[in-house]
């Protein structure tokens, strides 16, 4: 009777278990370093420690905006104008506002865009810029009075 060959656990099977270990980890840490550096499109903040110090006052801002009660609605038209139109809380469209507003790529690749408008009707605003074709984030200031709100919209 012949007895069954038996192979033997050596120390080259382990050294082949952790090289092949560690080979797919550096490979999933580049994959994923990769897709990390080709999809960023650049910093929320310039220094995340100034802005913790400016939190409360942002918030305070948002709130003050808040009891405004503002509504608004942001679109394009067949130019690719921006249009904004502004209400009060009760309905009634805010005239007389100065509008100011950056578009910006989502992704940064491509320069902003610093957009002014003009009244084109009682709380209609049209920028008097065109946007490029593209999804745009239009970052909106708009002074009214002593209100002032900012708004962050996109536009397809």
């Amino acid at each position: 009777m012949q007895t069954p060959s038996v192979r033997r656990f050596t120390g080259w099977h382990m050294t082949g278990i952790l090289v092949a270990f560690f080979c797919v980890v550096i490979a999933v840490n580049i994959v994923m370093a990769t897709m990390a550096v080709r999809s960023f499109g650049g910093t929320v903040v310039d220094n995340s420690y100034v802005a913790s110090q400016e939190f409360n006052q942002w918030l305070a801002r948002a709130r003050a905006q808040e009891k405004l009660g503002w509504k608004d609605d942001v679109d394009t038209d067949g130019q690719r104008h921006a249009l904004l139109s502004l209400a009060d809380a009760g309905g009634t469209p805010i005239d007389g506002a100065l509008v100011r507003a950056v578009a910006q790529h989502p992704l940064g690749q491509a320069a902003d865009i610093d957009l002014s408008f003009d009244e084109v009707a009682p709380g209609r605003y049209r920028s008097l810029g065109a946007l490029p074709a593209g999804r745009w984030q239009i970052a909106i200031t708009v002074r009214h009075g002593a209100g002032e709100q900012r708004l962050l919209r996109e536009i397809d």
